[in-house]
């Protein structure tokens, strides 16, 4: 059975365990208007429909495409990039952000570091692929070089730096999507 479109948007906000009043703020709506929309009682304008599937880690397309669908194989193409002062992030799964976990390659310049994470809930877990790093959780320092993988719960706050003289290149997966 096909679910309408105000089972789907609840079904999407259960999903990531948000309250309708939660999704609401972050779309600048009404908890009752958000009510509305799940039972079918009124239907949301393009825009407004674009906001909510944003708020939810999703798109328009995505949305109505067809379940069976499902991208299993991302290519170098697709990727999405984000440069920062000795620091470039891939994204290497487009949209990420609506999955359990979103991986990250992400490459430090020497001296170059990311943003310190404040604490959150979820896990973070890194291999390095080419370099040499440190990760420093809770003001410890941790060094880890090519062929080493990190792990950690995200409950302190942490980061990553390259203290070599080369550049270091890691896989960083998050859960729950943090980046």
């Amino acid at each position: 059975m096909e679910l309408g479109l105000g089972a789907r948007l609840r079904d999407m906000r259960q999903q990531k365990n948000l309250t309708q009043e939660e999704l609401a703020d972050r779309c600048e709506l009404t908890k009752g208007y958000i009510s509305q929309l799940e039972n079918d009682l009124t239907s949301p304008s393009i825009a407004t429909l674009c906001d909510l599937l944003n708020a939810l880690g999703s798109s328009l397309s995505e949305f109505f495409r067809e379940s069976d669908e499902e991208k299993i194989v991302f290519s170098e193409e697709e990727y999405i990039e984000k440069q920062s002062e000795g620091m470039t992030l891939d994204w290497v799964i487009p949209n990420a952000q609506k999955n359990m976990m979103e991986p990250v390659l992400v490459t430090l310049e020497p001296g170059a570091s990311t943003q310190p994470d404040f604490p959150h809930e979820g896990e973070e877990f890194g291999f390095v692929l080419e370099g040499k790093l440190s990760v420093i959780r809770d003001k410890k320092s941790y060094p880890v070089k090519k062929g080493e993988s990190f792990y950690y719960a995200a409950g302190k706050e942490h980061y990553i730096v390259n203290r070599g003289k080369t550049r270091a290149r890691f896989l960083w997966i998050s859960t729950p999507p943090n980046f």
